[in-house]
């Protein structure tokens, strides 16, 4: 049993999938869009659904169309979607209700703390979390520690004003750690390719999870 929600994104493989959901993440994540490297279609969804319970199973999407991402909700038995910060607020309405939504917003040392808050407030009546991408815009911990490009305190404000993920390189730091600083909702982690089939070193992982494991 984890202390705190983790989402595992960007799943491709078995190993992966059965590795996160024995540590009972939240949810697991299949990006559904086509045309990325580490994009699934929804027959190997389907197929890795099979070999796990107990988990949400996520779809991810890009700049796909709203009936496109209802279709796969409803073919899969999604629980929850994630949608790109660049998606309509039209294909965020079209989907309440329909399925749990993840919004994500990617985080980029050009993007105003005013642009960030804009975006939460205008769509906070439709997402269920948001979760803020540090990981891609190349943001780690230390960065927010220096103030660079938004403060610990200014991320601890959104936390308590919206439901947060966050994807965040921690260092050395603890996730418990961090999130008794700054009251996230959860964790995102990245899936990542076998070095062989069947086979993948999760030392990195092992340690995250851990820190985050409660002894009962």
């Amino acid at each position: 049993m984890l202390s705190t929600k983790v989402k595992a994104s960007s799943i491709t493989h078995l190993t992966d999938a059965r590795y996160f959901a024995a540590w009972e993440t939240e949810w697991l994540g299949f990006y559904l869009s086509p045309g990325e490297e580490f994009s699934v279609d929804a027959r190997q969804v389907a197929a890795l659904q099979e070999w796990v319970d107990g988990v949400k199973i996520c779809g991810e999407f890009g700049l796909s169309e709203a009936e496109d991402i209802l279709a796969a909700v409803e073919l899969l038995q999604l629980n929850t979607v994630q949608l790109s910060m660049l998606c309509p607020l039209e294909t965020l309405t079209a989907l309440h209700g329909k399925a749990e939504i993840i919004q994500e917003i990617v985080l980029e040392a050009y993007t105003t703390a005013e642009e960030i808050e804009e975006m939460l407030q205008s769509r906070k009546d439709f997402v269920d979390y948001f979760l803020l991408n540090f990981a891609k815009g190349g943001i780690i911990a230390e960065d927010l520690q220096n103030g660079q490009p938004y403060s610990l305190d200014q991320l601890k404000q959104w936390c308590e004003q919206f439901p947060v993920l966050v994807d965040l390189q921690l260092d050395n730091q603890s996730p418990t750690t961090f999130a008794e600083q700054v009251p996230v909702k959860g964790f995102a982690v990245q899936g990542g390719e076998e070095e062989k089939t069947g086979y993948k070193s999760f030392e990195e992982l092992d340690e995250f999870f851990e820190a985050l494991e409660i002894l009962v």
